[in-house]
């Protein structure tokens, strides 16, 4: 099976400093969405890890997290793309939990969910945290310079063999080559 991890903000859409807190607000990168079908066609499944401390912040709930996914699954159905499954961590930054990245939980579940060792899996994030969560798990590091990307490109230091790409559909480009 082949099967691709992405961080949703920043990688799928546009991210925001103060989070993405409505529908309204999830506007998806230019050519994100038809890569993701790109990779559809190509037969990979395509699963989302997403961080989404707004819910443990109070800044929106579960009903409002809903309609945002559903709106990224709707604009991914008109380009002919779906997801295999959204994993999130509601949980805030301070939290204990094992699930918010860049602890490795989400993706202990991705792996027990679809029944695979994740070692080499695709992880394309735009942050660290995305990249130390999937590595954690044996997964290989895709950094976009979207989103938080570019920055995070200057100021940490990658895991070992990070691959940068300027954004998603390059980085699709690349898996389907």
């Amino acid at each position: 099976m082949k099967l691709i991890i992405l961080d949703r903000d920043g990688v799928i859409n546009f991210d925001s400093e103060q989070f993405i807190k409505s529908p309204d607000e999830w506007k998806a990168i230019p050519g994100s969405l038809e890569a993701i079908a790109r990779l559809n066609q190509w037969g990979w499944r395509v699963v989302v890890a997403s961080n989404q401390s707004g819910i443990g912040r109070g800044l929106f709930g579960m009903d409002t997290l809903n309609a945002i996914n559903d709106k990224m699954v709707k604009s991914l159905s008109q380009v002919g793309g779906r997801l295999d499954a959204i994993f999130f961590c509601p949980h805030s930054a301070d939290s204990t939990c094992n699930c918010r990245k860049p602890k490795p939980g989400m993706f202990v579940q991705i792996g027990e969910r679809f029944n695979v060792d994740l070692t080499g899996t695709p992880v394309v994030g735009d942050s660290l945290r995305d990249l130390q969560a999937g590595v954690a798990v044996g997964c290989k590091p895709y950094l976009v310079l979207t989103g938080k990307g570019t920055k995070t490109q200057q100021e940490q230091t990658l895991p070992e063999g990070t691959l940068v790409y300027p954004n998603l559909a390059a980085v699709v480009a690349e898996l389907t080559a």
